[in-house]
């Protein structure tokens, strides 16, 4: 209601207070709204993005009459400032909507300084738009016709239930029917407002921006040199929002695209969408001028956590996943309490079905030490769909290389790693990696580890790859000999994923004898020798598990209301 009281003052930018302080060395982030022009459209995402960005949000009053050039001026002398004070860092532009089109205005514009776009529902599509064509004929009668292109612009802008929902949802606490009418009713004075910020004169005057803004965008595409994120709509009733999407990725080259089907034009406000997660997880966030994996990882937020799939009480009931580790004495406990509370940690296993236990794994990691640990996973294993995959980054999931691993290891990180690479991984013969010996070097502790369960969830079928495209066609040369296609999973009868984790090995103290072979070959052969043993443990353990099976879980959750002491077998 502030925001849109005229003062007669000019655009300028304000830091919402619930921002607070980023961390060091994080990069400015410019916020360019919608043709409401408060900007006030990152209320949702505040918190988050303050935490990694220093966020300034462009205010454009209601009863201001900046042209467009006196807009993109104004961002644009704000983005030069930022680059002579810090060259070396990039500076977010998050355009929505109109927003989009005067972002790319200014990237235009600018070609030599290291911009990234993240653009929700950019409006460079307004000409193909439905809104264009109301506004058309709304134009040919005006004053009698309005009130009705009023009504659209408020009531088809978005989804007001997903716009509701918003700060209740979530697979563990997603509202019931009444919680969510008794909000509707509440907020009900707030649609009302939304009709406050568009006097006519100002509406009439925002979508000729929106014209102009679209018209010189789309003019200077070619030149752009931007990083570009794009966040589509697939329920935009507004605009064309996904095509337009795919058209710009066509034209400008450093493109993504991340596609929300079932949200509505003001994304940015909506349930379902966690922007700070979709920049880390597409790689789109950095602190300099490369994207360094490691150095750029941001850890999950409890936000973050509590939303993924895989902490739902289905989907933790259904894996039934529960945990063993080995103290220094040998003795086998429930837990982690066996693993060192100080890295860096090598956690090595020798067989997996597609890294279908790695989010569990890290998830439990999380809930009980409080550490994040990072797959290092074969750029080749890239999960079918983009959940999986937005999941995997999410939580530390890095591509496997000597020199990720070397950054992890002095950063102290607890590490996950198949010596094997891929064809380990898919259950193929194949040498281990001969990555160990950086760990040695380094002092890490190794703990292999090993799973059971995972040939109950699902049974991987290799005959249907036959005459299917090998993944690896047309790479170097010894490579390309070696066959690789992504197995078909199907689902089995369901048990129960169990984990264990040996005794630790410490190699701290042993750099001096790294290039001993003899020593290698004994710590390699303990691996080995713990990887076996602890698998027949398992297995044979497995039977004298009385809550095996989901039916005996479910009837243990409904009794005592608790998926973390779900019993197993005896240690």
């Amino acid at each position: 209601m502030d925001l849109i009281k005229s003062d007669g003052g000019p655009p300028r930018w304000f830091c919402p207070v619930s921002c607070g302080k980023p961390l060091s060395d994080s990069p400015v982030l410019l916020y360019l709204p919608g043709i409401d022009g408060t900007g006030a459209g990152l209320v949702v995402h505040e918190k988050a993005l303050g935490k990694v960005f220093h966020v300034q949000c462009l205010h454009i009053p209601v009863w201001d009459r900046t042209p467009l050039k006196g807009l993109i001026e104004f961002v644009e002398e704000t983005v030069r400032i930022e680059h002579t004070l810090s060259p070396n860092k990039p500076i977010y532009i998050l355009g929505e909507s109109f927003g989009g089109a005067l972002a790319l205005s200014v990237a235009a514009r600018n070609p030599t300084i290291d911009l990234i776009l993240v653009l929700a529902n950019p409006a460079t599509s307004y000409q193909r738009s439905y809104l264009h064509a109301i506004n058309g004929i709304v134009n040919l009668r005006p004053n009698e016709l309005y009130g009705i292109k009023r009504f659209l612009m408020t009531n088809l802008m978005g989804d007001y239930l997903k716009m509701e929902i918003v700060g209740m949802d979530g697979p563990n606490d997603s509202p019931s029917f009444l919680q969510l009418f008794r909000r509707c009713v509440e907020d009900l004075p707030l649609f009302h407002l939304m009709l406050n910020i568009f006097p006519k004169e100002t509406l009439e005057w925002r979508l000729k921006l929106a014209e102009l803004a679209a018209d010189y965008a789309n003019s200077r595409l070619f030149a752009i040199t931007a990083q570009l994120l794009i966040l589509a709509s697939g329920k935009d009733m507004f605009l064309p929002s996904i095509n337009e999407a795919h058209r710009l990725s066509r034209i400008i080259k450093r493109c993504k695209i991340r596609v929300f089907e079932d949200n509505g034009h003001t994304i940015l406000l909506e349930s379902g969408v966690q922007l700070l997660s979709t920049i880390k997880t597409t790689h789109t966030y950095r602190r300099f001028s490369k994207h360094d994996h490691v150095e750029d990882f941001l850890p999950p937020s409890i936000t973050e956590f509590k939303k993924t799939p895989m902490e739902t009480w289905c989907y933790r009931l259904f894996t039934g996943a529960t945990m063993f580790s080995t103290m220094e004495d040998g003795k086998i406990v429930r837990g982690l309490e066996g693993i060192p509370d100080e890295g860096p940690v090598l956690i090595v296993s020798n067989r997996t079905l597609r890294g279908f236990e790695i989010i569990s794994f890290a998830l439990e990691f999380l809930r009980e030490k409080g550490v994040v640990v990072h797959a290092l996973t074969h750029p080749e294993t890239v999960p079918f769909n983009f959940e999986d995959d937005y999941i995997m980054k999410l939580f530390g999931a890095i591509s496997i290389s000597a020199k990720n691993l070397l950054k992890l290891l002095l950063r102290k990180s607890y590490i996950l790693l198949y010596p094997g690479g891929a064809r380990d991984i898919f259950h193929r013969k194949g040498s281990p990696q001969e990555l160990l010996r950086m760990s040695v070097k380094y002092g890490a502790t190794i703990i292999p580890f090993v799973v059971v369960g995972e040939d109950e969830i699902s049974e991987m079928v290799n005959e249907f790859n036959q005459g299917k495209t090998n993944l690896r066609k047309g790479m170097s040369e010894e490579i390309s000999k070696q066959e690789l296609h992504f197995p078909i999973l199907l689902p089995k009868i369901h048990s129960r994923l169990y984990y264990l984790f040996a005794k630790p090995i410490k190699t701290k103290g042993n750099e001096n004898i790294l290039h001993d072979k003899d020593y290698l070959q004994k710590l390699y052969s303990q691996i080995n020798c713990d990887f076996e043993e602890h698998t027949n443990y398992l297995l044979k353990k497995r039977e004298e598990d009385p809550y095996r099976g989901l039916v005996e879980r479910f009837f243990w959750l409904m009794t005592y209301g608790s998926l973390d002491q779900i019993p197993s077998f005896d240690q």
